[in-house]
């Protein structure tokens, strides 16, 4: 069985999870870390001691070299939209994500909406636009408020799900012109609003196999009853009943394979996540969006309930062997909730000092995942970002899970902390 040096690639909450489930397996040697400023993932990993820049990647190639890491594992979506994938695999290096071109699946929505049409995937209807005027007008000219998204990276903040025509002007302008999303505003996509349940599958893909994890259900505004902004996420649950086993199927059939399908006729070998944002309409599911890369926090809840070795799974994705290795899932549900600094997510503020985290941490079922934190001068963990902290908590249900994790929360306080109290509890209300 081959063992590995294990470079980590991301500094939030869910590479605090992947550093975690890492750390349990009988085939690591040593985990290297990119971010060691996240305090969580400094307790569990060795600082990479060059720059982790992409204008520098010769440096962390002999880096990689002199330690002799074998599996590279990328996290967040930036590092790949920038080709991290392409410049560290090598014949004895093995890279956990996809290529830059499989990475336009999230990193350009006008392309990733391009391949679904070309393959008759279904997803809203939608127009792409380069001008803002021209956006304006086509809003004007609709009867229905439609959802505006900025077509680059926007980390999970550029999607504006309009009430009113005049809203989605108002978001055309803040993208487009007043550029708040930067360079991923340089073009917009203007679809149809969906109505439906929402949900979250993703999938491990090895170029030609398939393997689906269970569906996860994300709560992405920032306040309860899914007011408020939108933001990278709230809180997400795992397993979510909201896919069962024929919807499962027909997602598969007619979304995952002919995804992956779209992508090989563009000649794009594709290895690594397939995140599928899902709105299950009263016409069957469609795509909200494509991530290429474990979610955030549906990672969370993934990985507390992975049973499997998770080097298994990541060498099997990119060596393209997942036919050959049987996964597992602990019987138990997941709830990860978010704990959020505030003025998220349009300006949150930094270095108000964590109190109660260790009192969390002891409590049966909890681990807390370092997203937005630091230590000041004085060594205390101090807000440092947007999500601060996620509490991840099992339970034999999803009720249980939920309770745990929420008096978990109830340990835990920063100044301004913003925190949504319904994360699971329609699920747990369906299902009583």
């Amino acid at each position: 069985m081959r063992t590995h040096n294990v470079l980590l690639i991301g500094g939030g909450g869910r590479e605090h999870a992947l550093a975690s489930a890492l750390k349990r397996s009988p085939r690591l040697r040593t985990l290297w870390i990119s971010h060691p400023a996240n305090p969580g993932l400094a307790e569990l990993g060795q600082p990479v001691d060059v720059p982790v820049d992409f204008r520098e990647m010769y440096r962390l190639r002999q880096f990689c070299d002199h330690h002799d890491i074998s599996l590279v594992v990328i996290g967040p979506e930036d590092p790949l939209a920038e080709g991290y994938a392409d410049a560290l695999t090598s014949e004895s290096r093995l890279v956990f994500g996809p290529n830059k071109a499989g990475a336009l699946l999230e990193a350009d929505k006008s392309w990733a909406k391009h391949l679904m049409r070309a393959a008759s995937i279904p997803t809203a209807e939608s127009r792409t636009f380069d001008d803002p005027e021209a956006a304006e007008a086509y809003v004007q000219s609709r009867t229905e408020a439609p959802v505006v998204k900025a077509s680059g990276l926007a980390k999970g903040k550029g999607v504006f799900v309009c009430r009113t025509k005049d809203d989605a002007t108002e978001a055309i302008d803040q993208v487009m012109r007043r550029r708040i999303f930067g360079d991923a505003g340089r073009r917009v996509v203007i679809e149809e609003r969906l109505t439906g349940p929402e949900a979250s599958l993703l999938a491990l893909v090895d170029g030609s196999n398939i393997l689906i994890l269970p569906p996860c259900q994300d709560h992405k505004r920032l306040r309860d009853y899914d007011e408020g902004p939108n933001t990278g996420g709230m809180g997400a649950f795992c397993p979510s009943s909201t896919i069962d086993d024929a919807m499962m199927s027909r997602i598969e059939r007619e979304i995952i394979v002919p995804t992956i399908d779209a992508l090989r006729r563009e000649g794009i070998d594709y290895r690594g996540v397939l995140y599928t944002g899902l709105m299950l309409t009263p016409a069957g599911p469609k795509v909200l969006e494509f991530n290429v890369r474990f979610g955030d926090p549906e990672c969370q809840p993934l990985m507390a309930r992975l049973d499997s070795d998770l080097i298994d799974l990541l060498e099997a994705t990119a060596t393209g062997t997942l036919d050959q290795i049987d996964v597992r899932w602990k019987p138990d549900a997941a709830v990860c909730i978010v704990l959020a600094a505030s003025g998220y997510p349009e300006k949150p503020r930094s270095g108000h000092v964590i109190e109660g985290l260790d009192d969390a941490a002891a409590m049966p079922g909890v681990t807390i995942q370092h997203a937005g934190t630091r230590r000041d001068e004085q060594g205390r963990i101090v807000t440092a970002g947007g999500r601060v902290l996620n509490v991840t908590a099992l339970g034999r249900d999803l009720g249980e899970a939920r309770r745990r994790a929420y008096a978990a929360v109830g340990k835990i306080t920063f100044p301004g902390m913003q925190v949504r109290s319904d994360i699971g509890r329609a699920a747990v209300v369906a299902g009583a």
